[in-house]
């Protein structure tokens, strides 16, 4: 690898150090592929049969679908402030070191690394090898030899390595190669976003129309609750079961929609940030919520409640029932389009928040370093890609998502909250753009986040005491993020001797 070999503690000057900058050259267009192609990826495909059982009720589905979506563009809209007031490469990562000091931003960058990239990666990476299988079938080791290999781990519980091995193997296939493709060009990766992005928006709007548009599909499925509903008389009539009901779907739901904070980490590459930015943040999370809402009106048509509740491959079956067997493997090829584009953006941007950190000395230096000829970050991309497959091999994909949506609200609440922060902090900041609704759209994000964050943890270890879930997936985040202790201590101490 022929890699730049000067190491710098900051994020470089592109005047005095243009060997060592990344190059605007992404458009809006662009930009708003990837904020589309970041956020619809697996979820909106593998979430809704567990979120249709946590409900029982459409219309609570539907609610929850829109309900997400205008939280998302809350705490999107709040973001965009930072976004435009300070547009560097390296996102929230130096958003928090503004707001609230280099341990934060540390400990922000390393759950990023840790869990919230990486687990993202990993996650949607595996919902294409597992739609692969409509079409092939990947090798599994019968269930006795999946669980002679036991990774116990104390007070959160176990993981099973060997389990579906023929998915875990492709899937990390499809990461390496896809960080291939970034490797060589910022260029190949925005490419590969955009024909990705257009392909998967084309494909839901088919299945969309001809669901809506099938004889099949009745009116009545929109209002028929399934027997043992969030709302029907038993163990869940409770406001807290209710509560508990709602928002372990808001989990599904808001995995569906992370991502959109992505662009922000490529600020850098993009032209016209502090205006671009903004108006793809606002732009691409309308498009989404709109795709979402009509996708799930179209599997409500076609199918019952408790239909829905029972498929874990729901748009398939939706498919199936509306053309025949053409449509599942239709949907398929659409749900591997769709995640392969997305693991791409993520890719894309995840590397350059490690990058950043690197830069700052809060990383492994080598992650700092830029390909001489590529003018790529070469080895935060390779480094990514390492942990992502072992996070591939060590979970599921519900285990990944539960574990990095919990982190990642974490952080959204300390981000919006951040706003007030930096209105106290730097009042003579230039900002090109303020969030809409100030200060209430930023304090009921807030405040929302912070709750979803304390229900969740609760109903995770509700779950593992109960026997459902065999990992407290939400503490198992904290652990990963934790672990960062000492490392910051290490980078800490290095950046200051080099200062000397």
């Amino acid at each position: 690898m022929n890699l730049t070999t000067e190491p710098s503690n900051q994020l470089p000057d592109s005047a005095t150090n243009p060997e060592a900058s990344l190059l605007p050259r992404l458009g809006l267009w662009t930009t708003v592929a990837l904020v589309v192609g970041g956020v619809i990826g697996s979820g909106i495909f593998l979430k809704p049969a567990q979120m249709a059982l946590q409900l029982g009720s459409p219309m609570l589905l539907l609610g929850v679908w829109i309900f997400a979506g205008v939280m998302t563009l809350f705490g999107a809209l709040t973001n965009a402030e930072i976004a435009a007031m300070i547009p560097q490469t390296g996102g929230q990562y130096i958003f928090f070191q503004k707001m609230y000091g280099n341990l934060v931003a540390f400990f922000y960058g390393w759950a990023m690394f840790a869990v919230i990239f990486t687990g993202g990666v990993a996650s949607i990476a595996y919902g294409f090898s597992e739609y692969l299988q409509h079409f092939v079938v990947l090798y599994r080791f019968p269930p006795e030899i999946e669980r002679t290999l036991v990774v116990p781990l104390p007070f959160i519980g176990n993981i099973f390595p060997l389990a579906n091995i023929g998915v875990k193997i492709l899937t990390i296939a499809i990461i390496g190669l896809l960080t291939a493709v970034n490797y060589r060009s910022v260029d190949a990766g925005g490419a590969v976003q955009n024909i990705f992005t257009a392909l998967k928006i084309l494909a839901i709007l088919a299945l969309i129309v001809f669901a809506l548009s099938a004889k099949e599909g009745s009116c009545s499925n929109l209002v028929h609750n399934a027997p043992h509903h969030a709302l029907s008389p038993g163990d869940n009539h409770s406001p807290w079961g209710l509560i508990a009901a709602c928002v372990g779907a808001l989990s599904g739901a808001f995995w569906a929609y992370d991502g959109w904070n992505n662009i922000t980490y490529i600020a850098g590459e993009v032209k016209e940030p502090q205006r671009t930015i903004p108006r793809a943040l606002w732009m691409g999370l309308l498009i989404t919520t709109g795709v979402y809402v009509l996708i799930n009106l179209a599997y409500l048509f076609v199918l019952p409640i408790e239909r829905i509740a029972a498929s874990p491959l729901v748009a398939s079956e939706t498919a199936q029932a509306v053309m025949g067997n053409i449509g599942g493997g239709f949907i398929a090829l659409a749900v591997m389009i769709s995640t392969f584009g997305t693991t791409n953006g993520n890719i894309l941007a995840g590397a350059r928040l490690y990058y950043a950190m690197a830069r700052d000395g809060m990383f492994f230096r080598r992650v700092g370093y830029l390909h001489h000829t590529f003018r790529t970050p070469a080895f935060s991309l390779v480094a990514q890609a390492l942990w992502t497959s072992v996070l591939v091999i060590s979970g599921s994909f519900d285990m990944l998502t539960d574990m990095l949506i919990f982190v990642s609200w974490i952080f959204y609440a300390l981000g919006a909250f951040g706003v007030f922060v930096l209105r106290k902090k730097m009042p003579q900041t230039a900002r090109p753009y303020r969030v809409w609704g100030y200060p209430v759209i930023p304090a009921v994000f807030c405040i929302f986040a912070f709750g979803f964050v304390a229900v969740t943890l609760y109903n995770d270890i509700t779950s593992f005491q109960s026997g459902v879930s065999p990992v407290i997936t939400s503490v198992l985040g904290l652990v990963l993020v934790a672990m960062g202790l000492p490392f910051y201590w290490y980078f800490g101490r290095q950046k200051r001797a080099a200062t000397r």
